[in-house]
Formats: C-alpha cells, sequence, structure tokens
C-alpha cells in the first residue's frame, strides 16, 4: 500500500470521527444547558475549549456571543474543526481511496457530506437543530458499522481504524478535562453542576446507560471518570480504544515505534489515575494524555506516512 493512501485513510477515518463527536456535544450540551444554573459558568464557549480552538475562535469571532459559537463548531469554514468543515475532509479523502472502500462506503460518506452541507446552516431553531445533529451522528455510526461489516479487514482497514480509535480517545479525554476545569471554576458550592455536567458528559459519549449497567452506583466524578478512562469493555472509554489500536498496529509492518508509544499510554492510564481525584489533579493528568496522544500521533506518521 502507498503511504499517502494509508495517510488518507487514517484522516478520513479521523475526521468522520471527528465531526460525529463534535454533532453529539453540541446535540448534549444544548440539552444541558437547560438544566444548568447560569452562575456555573456553563455554556457555549466550553465547547470550543474542549476542541481545543479558543484562539482560532477569538480571532474569527472576537464578541462571542452563543450563535457564533454555534455557527463557529457547526458551520464556519474558516474552522477545520467544524463538523461542515470535518464532513468535507472525510469526503475527499474517501473519494480518493474509493477504490479499496466498499462502494455503499463511498457513498455513504458522500450523502453525509452533502445532508451536512444542505441541513447545518438551518440550525437556528434548538427543536430543529437536535434533528439535524442526531441525523450526522446516526449516519456517521451506520458508516462505521459499513466499513467494518463490508470491507476486508486488511492494512487499508487497520489504518481506518487506527484514525476512528485514536481520534475517540482523544475527544473522550476533552470532554473530561473541560467538565473539571468547570468544576475548578465554580467557587460557588451550591453552584456546583457535578451530577448534571458528569450525567452530560456520559451522554455526549453514548455511555449513560453502559455506566447505570456495570458501575451501579449513583453518579461520582471518580465513578465517571475511571469508567470513561479505564473501562476495557465500553467502546468509548480511553482503555479500549487503545486496546483496539494496540490490535491494530500489530497487524502492520514496521509497528514497533507506534506500538511503544500505545503500551506506554497504556500504562498511564492503568497507573497514574489516584484514588481521590481532584479537579486539579485530573486537569493535569488530561492535559498529559493529550500530548501522549499527539506523541502516538507522531510516531504512526513517522513509521507510515512520511518518507525515509
Amino acid at each position: 500500500m502507498l503511504s499517502r493512501v494509508a495517510e488518507r485513510m487514517y484522516w478520513g477515518a479521523r475526521y468522520l470521527e471527528r465531526a460525529e463527536n463534535t454533532a453529539r456535544l453540541v446535540r448534549v450540551y444544548d440539552a444541558a444547558l437547560m438544566d444548568l444554573p447560569q452562575e456555573t459558568g456553563v455554556g457555549w464557549p466550553l465547547l470550543v475549549d474542549i476542541c481545543g480552538a479558543q484562539a482560532l475562535f477569538s480571532e474569527r469571532f472576537p464578541r462571542g456571543g452563543d450563535a457564533e459559537t454555534l455557527q463557529f463548531l457547526t458551520v464556519d469554514s474558516g474552522n477545520p474543526g467544524s463538523i461542515l468543515a470535518t464532513l468535507e475532509m472525510a469526503r475527499e479523502n474517501f473519494r480518493t481511496t474509493r477504490d479499496l472502500c466498499p462502494t455503499e462506503a463511498w457513498r455513504s460518506v458522500n450523502e453525509l457530506c452533502l445532508f451536512g452541507r444542505k441541513e447545518l446552516p438551518k440550525m437556528a431553531s434548538p427543536r430543529r437543530r437536535h434533528e439535524v445533529l442526531s441525523g450526522i451522528v446516526r449516519q456517521a455510526q451506520q458508516l462505521t458499522g459499513l466499513l467494518s461489516g463490508t470491507m476486508s479487514h486488511g492494512d487499508a482497514y487497520h489504518f481506518i481504524r487506527l484514525g476512528r480509535n485514536l481520534e475517540r480517545a482523544d475527544m473522550t479525554t476533552r470532554i473530561i478535562d473541560v467538565a473539571a476545569a468547570t468544576l475548578m471554576g465554580a467557587h460557588i458550592a451550591d453552584a456546583r453542576p457535578d451530577n448534571t455536567l458528569w450525567m452530560a458528559v456520559l451522554k455526549s459519549l453514548s455511555g449513560y446507560q453502559m455506566y447505570r449497567q456495570y458501575v451501579r452506583r449513583r453518579i461520582r466524578d471518580e465513578d465517571v471518570v475511571r469508567f470513561l478512562l479505564q473501562d476495557p469493555l465500553f467502546p468509548r472509554a480511553v482503555a479500549h480504544c487503545l486496546l483496539e489500536l494496540e490490535t491494530s498496529t500489530l497487524l502492520l509492518p514496521n509497528h514497533e515505534g507506534p506500538l511503544r508509544a500505545i503500551l506506554r499510554l497504556q500504562r498511564v492510564i492503568s497507573d497514574q489515575l489516584p484514588d481521590d481525584v481532584s479537579e486539579a489533579l485530573l486537569h493535569q493528568l488530561m492535559d498529559d494524555l493529550q500530548l501522549e496522544f499527539a506523541a502516538v500521533h507522531t510516531q504512526v506518521a513517522a513509521t507510515w506516512f512520511l518518507p525515509g
């Protein structure tokens, strides 16, 4: 397989996962904001922080209102992390490698992008917003299942799997990070939105029901964090994503460098989470994990995508 083809499969999967995750975030926080008191400081700008785009947002929208934030996250062509921009880039990457993908998968990517172009600009109404975002999440999940069920699980599929799980794990840590930062900033005890905020975190990752099944306790921040970081069975938990990365990496040639980075990250997840999770400690741990994810990506790119 040509390195440029492998890279496009990898990035096509990352962009598709990023579009789905951003749609999940906007949909769930749109509902959660109705239940949170204003003094908690939880609002649309938090989603910009989750996506790591605060500097770009401030440059493009100095006033930073709620409508501008929603536009920035969904349809802004100047934001490479907006839902529409990532759908366009996912479509382009799959278009240039469509000879390796099932025809149905390429058609689904194209239809999803066309749906985003048509429907995302119509999200001024909250009712319409939920319908459009749910449509994007549903079609992205259908595409993931279609690739898993109809594409040969050779090298091309494993690069798709690498991109999807690395992006998914990174977004999970970003969501936890901003929840911790929000709780750190809520100085008024009565305004601390612990249960509501952690419930929104679980729902944004479709993990609420699985959490209740496996943890079987009321929602507590330390239980939610351990579930989302260390549970090996929940598909959006970081530990599960790392197991998927390890499996795919072992099936690719010259995997020593990326595998070492993944195993190091697994040790961080299993060893460095303290029994008493404070917001400050959690914030620092999430920053460290995001740096480790960047290191994994660097190893993947250096091993399989870059010349020499």
